[in-house]
């Protein structure tokens, strides 16, 4: 069998095989470019007011690109010993829309604690769902779906198998663009100085006093944050243009470590989706 050659794009998980200073190091060299390929994703699509379909595809681009640096710093605030065995997980989700599209769904969400957080990710990891007043319709993951009927013209089919064309148009919202919360967080942590080498290893020091793994909440967060910052600001890593705008975002945006969160899609089979179908629909007229 030939061997695949391991060269060009996709070639995140090499970090892997470097040592733990090396990672950070590393990763301070690419948190840079991921900020200003988003910032460049969402700057352009401001400019696209008369195109809403472009404009919001070069959004949602905007958002990935963002995911992808929250991605990298869970690898930064994931406790030194424990690191290693999650190191691969995370970094395929680096390359997984849906676990990116999670991840920046969950900067405009607030979680009590990592169990309440776990809970939340389910459902947006289910492959197929029902929809309807009583569950009638079979669709596939709607976090998927809004990606993908943006960006392509593709033949898809409802559940009786007759396919149809998907045209990807957006319609005008009416409202001012507003730039995505995640992309907010990751804007603000260049800003405080978070994806420096200095930034990083004081990330790594100060989240990595206490795993997340499910009762940790969100006041331990905060606490951590605001520890986070006060080292920061005490080795003069913010930049001239931190705001106290910065600061809010990450308290507001920056989600609990997900270093021990599913984010696998979740198959679904159709024999379930039948079953819960029926459970519903009885449900609303009443047993037989």
């Amino acid at each position: 069998m030939t061997k695949k050659l391991q060269i060009g794009q996709r070639q995140a998980s090499r970090i892997c095989q470097m040592a733990a200073t090396d990672q950070l190091a590393f990763l301070a060299e690419g948190l840079p470019i991921i900020h200003a390929s988003a910032m460049g994703f969402w700057s352009a699509s401001t400019e696209l007011r008369d195109r809403p379909r472009e404009a919001e595809v070069l959004a949602g681009f905007a958002k990935e690109e963002a995911a992808k640096a929250l991605i990298l710093l869970d690898i930064a605030r994931c406790p030194e010993k424990q690191v290693a065995g999650k190191l691969n997980k995370l970094l395929n989700r680096f390359y997984g829309h849906l676990d990116r599209l999670i991840y920046a769904q969950l900067t405009e969400w607030w979680f009590t604690d990592v169990a309440e957080l776990r809970k939340a990710v389910e459902p947006l990891r289910k492959a197929h769902y029902l929809e309807g007043h009583m569950g009638e319709y079979i669709v596939p993951n709607d976090t998927l779906y809004r990606r993908e009927s943006k960006l392509y013209a593709d033949v898809e089919a409802y559940e009786d198998g007759t396919p149809i064309w998907n045209a990807p148009v957006v319609h005008p919202s009416g409202f001012p663009a507003h730039m995505p919360a995640v992309v907010q967080v990751v804007d603000a942590m260049a800003a405080c100085g978070i994806f420096s080498l200095a930034g990083l290893k004081a990330t790594s020091e100060v989240w990595g006093q206490l795993e997340f793994q499910k009762m940790e909440t969100l006041r331990d967060a905060e606490c951590l944050t605001k520890e986070l910052l006060d080292r920061l600001i005490a080795e003069g890593l913010p930049n001239a243009s931190a705001t106290q705008d910065h600061v809010n975002a990450l308290y507001r945006h920056w989600p609990l470590p997900m270093y021990n969160v599913e984010l696998d899609p979740i198959p679904v089979s159709l024999e379930e989706l039948k079953a819960e179908q029926d459970r519903l629909y009885w449900a609303e007229v009443g047993a037989p």
